[in-house]
């Protein structure tokens, strides 16, 4: 007879922290994390200090139109004679403000009606049912359709991609905290008298911070895409705010004349989009708890 694994320790044991922080200290020493890390951190500053590292984005200058790259406009300017480069850099500001965001504000309200989702048999049946019906929308299709009927803005953008991101969360959080449920641990918790609030704080969430927090970053990851997609689509971005999506969506129209104006801004979005990624799957296997547990 084969014998069944055991199940992995409470997310609060302390050999599971310590197990975890090594493989995360493992994780960190990886080449390719620690490249992931140096560009994102690149991304980071370029998008603090960009009105350092980059000129005006919006200045406008008819005479310059689609030159090449030179040593005043690096990678050339656009069919309005702005500089493509600056326009590039300030572009990052948008793109990490969405994904950061919506990765935040999905998770929030993903973890609060997952658990309750998992918690309670009326209430959360009735929940998710109104979870499939938001999943039977289209995510793009949706976020459109609010970018569409809110003031165009930053603002805007975050919100009609969060919204459709939360139904994900809500089903992920939600199976989690069924699986957990079922472990020693938390009947043993529940015998000895621990209900309410203080079951779920001290037994169920923390069991649910390492999957939403690789959940996180590859929401991030499909906010930062679907930004550039509502801007591609000229919908909810106001015409002053530099975005990947727009330059790319500008450069089409002038793309046999240079290519490489659709180029630079898809690339860093190629580029953004990866590493975040990459840094996801990095944090899945480090925050497994199957893997961490081999150790102790």
């Amino acid at each position: 007879m084969i014998a069944e694994p055991a199940a992995p320790p409470p997310a609060n044991c302390p050999r599971r922290r310590h197990a975890t922080m090594e493989a995360l200290a493992s994780a960190l020493r990886e080449p390719w994390t620690l490249l992931c890390l140096l560009l994102l951190a690149g991304f980071l500053f370029v998008a603090f200090f960009a009105g350092m590292v980059a000129g005006d984005p919006l200045a406008i200058n008819p005479a310059q139109r689609l030159k090449p790259p030179s040593a005043q406009f690096p990678w050339g300017t656009d069919h309005l004679g702005r500089d493509v480069f600056a326009r590039a850099m300030h572009g990052t500001r948008m793109s990490l403000a969405v994904g950061a965001s919506v990765a935040l504000l999905s998770a929030i309200p993903g973890v609060a009606i997952g658990i309750f989702a998992a918690m309670s048999r009326l209430g959360g049946a009735l929940v998710m049912r109104i979870i499939d019906a938001m999943m039977a929308i289209p995510a793009v299709l949706l976020a459109v359709a609010l970018a569409a009927l809110l003031q165009p803005g930053l603002t805007t953008i975050i919100i009609a991609i969060t919204i459709p991101e939360i139904p994900r969360m809500v089903r992920l959080v939600r199976a989690v905290v069924l699986s957990v449920r079922q472990q020693p641990y938390v009947d043993a918790a529940i015998a000895s008298g621990t209900r309410g609030p203080t079951l779920v704080f001290r037994h169920i969430l923390p069991n649910t911070l390492a999957p939403v927090i690789v959940q996180g970053t590859y929401a991030a990851a499909s906010a930062i895409i679907a930004a550039a997609l509502l801007s591609f689509l000229g919908v909810g971005t106001p015409p002053d705010l530099p975005n990947w999506g727009g330059m790319m969506a500008d450069a089409r129209r002038y793309f046999q004349q240079d290519p490489m104006l659709m180029a630079y801004p898809g690339m860093l979005l190629s580029v953004l989009v990866l590493i975040t990624n990459i840094l996801g799957d990095r944090l899945s296997d480090a925050l497994d708890p199957r893997k961490s547990t081999r150790k102790i």
